[in-house]
């Protein structure tokens, strides 16, 4: 007679899926503090490339002519576009520089994750900002004032770079955000496609009867009559 099972030898109620690891095993991917790390990094190196956006700001922004008679500052062409075209030209900046990043993020870690798509868009904020507040402070001076009176009247001057249109700011991480979720969708890595399933036999038809033993005396009826 065999010792009864106690209950750490017992069989587990159902078999283990075919191809599938243990419960609450631990995963490849990196943790919870490391994914935070290189969020952090990411961040902070998406800042730092806002300078670049000041710089080309400034040197690709077209210039705003004005001019004074000595009483006040006027638009040389007051139909002109350069208003809007340093607009525009912030936003072109802005998304091919959001870009560049999201191509740089994805080919440094090759693989994609919440905290580095939120590390590119705080980056990519941030840098908007201080492309933008940057390239205010390197550019044309804002005392117009001053600056009239130094270049004396009648003399075309360049205007300071303004931002009309501040939601020009999502445009460096928006187009971060979607490249690198593109790459991710297409270059990132795949989840092992997982065997098909076998069910397990005991789930099957249920076992057949078990056999009756033999009888010890064909010729006695296994059943006798009952006596009167």
């Amino acid at each position: 007679m065999t010792a009864p099972l106690t209950p750490h030898d017992q069989p587990p109620p159902f078999p283990p899926y075919p191809g599938g690891g243990p419960v609450g095993g631990k995963g490849d991917g990196p943790s919870v503090a490391v994914e935070l790390r290189r969020a952090a990094l990411v961040a902070v190196a998406v800042t730092v490339c806002g300078v670049i956006l000041a710089l080309l700001w400034v040197w690709l922004s077209p210039r705003i002519p004005l001019v004074s008679d000595g009483k006040a500052v006027y638009l040389k062409d007051t139909e002109g576009e350069e208003a809007i075209g340093s607009d525009g030209m912030f936003v072109l900046i802005s998304l091919v520089l959001g870009a560049l990043t999201a191509v740089g993020v994805f080919l440094r870690y090759r693989r994609g994750g919440v905290a580095l798509v939120l590390a590119l868009a705080v980056g990519g904020v941030l840098a908007a900002v201080v492309g933008w507040r940057l390239g205010i402070v390197l550019g044309p001076t804002r005392d117009l004032r001053k600056h009239a009176m130094d270049v004396g009247a009648n003399v075309v001057f360049d205007g300071p770079l303004k931002l009309r249109a501040k939601s020009a700011l999502i445009a460096w991480p928006a187009a971060a955000m979607l490249v690198h979720s593109c790459l991710t969708w297409a270059f990132g890595p795949r989840d092992p496609e997982l065997p098909p399933y076998i069910p397990p036999a005991q789930w099957g038809a249920p076992p057949p009867p078990a056999p009756q033993p033999p009888n010890p005396n064909p010729n006695s009826n296994p059943n006798p009559a009952p006596e009167g």
